[in-house]
């Protein structure tokens, strides 16, 4: 064998060894990758806890608890997300998607955002001018800010409300509770109406409605600290088929003069206790579906306010969330049972295998 056949099989035997490691190494690579891009592990079933329920437009549900981090349900496929996965916090209290399909999740510890493939936290910009916008797209977000946030698709701005003198309009002191950091405007829940226009439950401050250029402030005793001194916070506010908004109680609706841009307090729904209500919304009809603590379900057309008990025959079930999903099906999330479903006569669990 001549010296130049043997060095070509030399080079031969090098380049195979090194395209082999070198293959081995860009598959463990993609590995790597496509673990870092997991989105979570994969569990069986839901935590007890689950404070927040949302569908996304691919279909997806996210459940959020209220410790354990997010649980997202893809068909059968159930994973759980925490901060291992990139998540800022784990106790969840909000999510959103916006147009482009990104993922929002508000939570104790602030506001992370998945993109599809990875989680970042959004970095709050106190608003030195306090300039308020109200766009189409903006992305608002109440919980564990000082007052409220908005995000344009760019930046998270933190907004204070419009300061009221609260002790001449309730006769309370109302920084008497260590809460929210003693800020009675501490926004609780945020909703939009029919106009577009952007609501605000706060704490122990009333409610708040912005159109764009004003804000129309709602200083109702029954929407702050009561005489026995609890303070229920504006967490939940509906619009009816009327035009009516309920604000987190049976007690008064409200109806809002277009020509002063006043509004006007109107008997709400004469009911035994509870007054107040901690979730709410408008269904695809136009009916009014009200939840309490209790494990109390309210439908009201209008007319008639029909009452679902949810049961457990080991507990009592604690309600905190009612969400209506894409189809039209009622969902309500609970403090101490998983997740309740609606079959259209009444509410069953939900279970992942059924």
């Amino acid at each position: 064998m001549n010296i130049n056949l043997i060095k070509i099989i030399l080079l031969i035997f090098v380049l195979s060894t090194f395209l082999s490691c070198n293959g081995q190494v860009k598959s463990e690579q993609k590995i790597a990758e496509n673990k870092t891009n997991e989105l979570g592990k994969s569990v069986l079933q839901l935590d007890n806890r689950i404070w927040v329920i949302f569908q996304d437009s691919k279909e997806n549900f996210w459940f959020g608890s209220n410790g354990v981090g997010i649980f997202h349900l893809n068909g059968k496929d159930l994973k759980q997300i925490t901060t291992e996965n990139g998540l800022v916090d784990n106790t969840i209290r909000g999510i959103q998607e916006d147009k482009s399909g990104n993922i929002f999740i508000e939570t104790a510890n602030g506001i992370s955002k998945y993109d599809g493939k990875l989680f970042t936290t959004l970095k709050p910009i106190v608003s030195k001018n306090n300039k308020w916008k109200l766009e189409t797209n903006d992305l608002w977000f109440g919980y564990n800010a000082n007052d409220v946030y908005r995000y344009d698709g760019d930046s998270l701005f933190e907004l204070k409300l419009p300061r009221q003198n609260l002790k001449k309009t309730f006769g309370i002191d109302t920084l008497v509770s260590p809460f929210n950091n003693n800020n009675p405007y501490s926004v609780y829940k945020v909703n939009k109406d029919k106009d577009g226009n952007i609501w605000f439950g706060t704490f122990v401050a009333g409610a708040f409605r912005y159109d764009g250029q004003s804000f129309m402030w709602f200083g109702e005793n029954e929407l702050s600290i009561l005489p026995n001194g609890t303070a229920p916070g504006v967490r939940s506010m509906i619009q009816d088929k009327d035009g009516y908004f309920w604000l987190s109680n049976f007690i008064s609706k409200y109806k809002i003069e277009q020509n002063t841009l006043e509004y006007e307090k109107i008997n709400g729904i004469e009911k035994d206790k509870p007054n107040y209500f901690n979730s709410g919304l408008s269904d695809n009809n136009g009916d009014l579906w009200m939840t309490n603590y209790g494990g109390i379900v309210w439908k009201y057309d209008g007319k008639t306010l029909s009452e679902f008990e949810i049961n457990n025959e080991e507990k009592d079930v604690l309600l905190i969330t009612i969400y209506q999903d894409n189809n039209g099906i009622i969902w309500l999330g609970t403090d101490n049972d998983g997740v309740y479903k609606s079959n259209g006569k009444s509410f069953e669990k939900f279970e992942l295998n059924k």
